[in-house]
């Protein structure tokens, strides 16, 4: 099994600027190889914007009950939209995985070319998986990573522990000449291998800032309310640190109510995922908030145009070999007030 099990997005609740695949996936159209004397230019030719073979893409995603999963379904409507040979067969987005499972099989009754997947549960769907494979229909398998390697062509998705490293380096580079600097965690679910991971990050990162100590860790639960309750216990219980990482934007929607009703501002913060308000926060510069680390929703985009890749017997520009890659992670940018123009584009609302 590949060295990316760091990948669950939110467990059966929640699934994560990664390179764009519109940049990942561009070079010739012609489906004939040329006589040249590179031996990669015998290669097939890498999928790029002009209409190709057509292509029936069935996409299986989550309920968008949170800003994140709902940017993944919009993502992946809008990149397919912009293909004029694609066909888009997407279902109504389910967290319960007997009704995903049927979702799915509905798709590949239909005879779609490729399947896009992002499992309510990756291993309680690795069955249906293995079924859309053993059909001949691919699977790309986006962030919740499937049980077995078999179930899937093609695996895209965040990095968990990615997170937490970054979120952690940016901090310690923030207090690394403070003495004593005192830290605490806003975290997730416990419940979810996610959660986990990105503390795991955090906490490795923050052993190379000896003069760093995390003082404090609260679970919420990935909602503006539980940010807002949670928060406001951290911080009757914490009277003095200097730096909070907090998990997910979305639950940091209440974390920073809650610093401003306590009229806090001694500390810095820095949030998780992307969205536009805490981008926008940062932008603005007038909170606690100076960063946030993604987890792009953009790869549902991506995952989108290597099912028309695929389906069309393309390749991925800039590569040698003539498949799409087995699996892709992407990388968990800081983004702060230097290049938040850069990443607002991808904010999700």
């Amino acid at each position: 099994m590949p060295e990316i099990p760091r990948t669950s997005r939110r467990g059966l609740l929640f699934g994560g600027a990664a390179v764009s695949a519109g940049a990942l996936l561009t070079a010739c159209t012609s489906n004939e190889p040329k006589q040249q004397d590179n031996a990669a230019a015998n290669n097939q030719p890498a999928a790029d914007d002009k209409p190709g073979k057509p292509v029936t893409i069935g996409f299986a995603g989550p309920q968008a009950d949170h800003g994140w999963l709902n940017a993944i379904n919009e993502n992946a409507k809008s990149r397919a939209a912009k293909y004029s040979e694609v066909k888009l067969e997407i279902t109504e987005g389910s967290n319960d995985t007997a009704a995903q499972i049927g979702q799915v099989q509905t798709l590949i009754n239909k005879k779609v070319d490729v399947l896009v997947i992002l499992p309510a549960d990756g291993k309680a769907l690795t069955q249906v998986g293995l079924q859309a494979m053993k059909a001949g229909i691919p699977v790309i398998n986006l962030d919740r990573i499937f049980a077995s390697p078999q179930a899937y062509r093609c695996w895209i998705g965040g990095d968990n522990y990615g997170m937490g490293l970054n979120a952690g380096r940016y901090i310690g580079e923030q207090l690394k000449d403070k003495p004593g600097a005192k830290v605490i965690e806003l975290a997730g679910l416990d419940n979810l291998e996610l959660t986990r991971q990105r503390t795991q990050g955090f906490d490795d990162a923050l052993k190379n800032y000896p003069n760093i100590k995390k003082v404090a860790r609260q679970a919420a639960e990935f909602t503006v309310e539980s940010g807002q309750a949670k928060m406001a216990q951290l911080l009757q219980a914490q009277k003095q640190f200097d730096a909070l990482w907090n998990h997910d934007d979305d639950q940091g929607v209440g974390a920073l109510r809650a610093i401003q009703q306590a009229g806090r501002d001694d500390f810095l913060m820095v949030g998780g995922a992307g969205a536009k308000s805490a981008m926008d926060a940062i932008k603005a510069d007038n909170s606690v908030l100076k960063a946030t680390v993604l987890y792009p929703p953009t790869m549902a985009a991506s995952a989108i145009d290597l099912a028309r890749a695929l389906g069309q017997a393309k390749g991925v520009n800039g590569m040698a070999e003539l498949e799409i890659p087995a699996s892709i992670t992407l990388y968990s940018a800081v983004v702060t007030k230097d290049n938040v123009d850069q990443y607002l584009p991808t904010g999700f609302s």
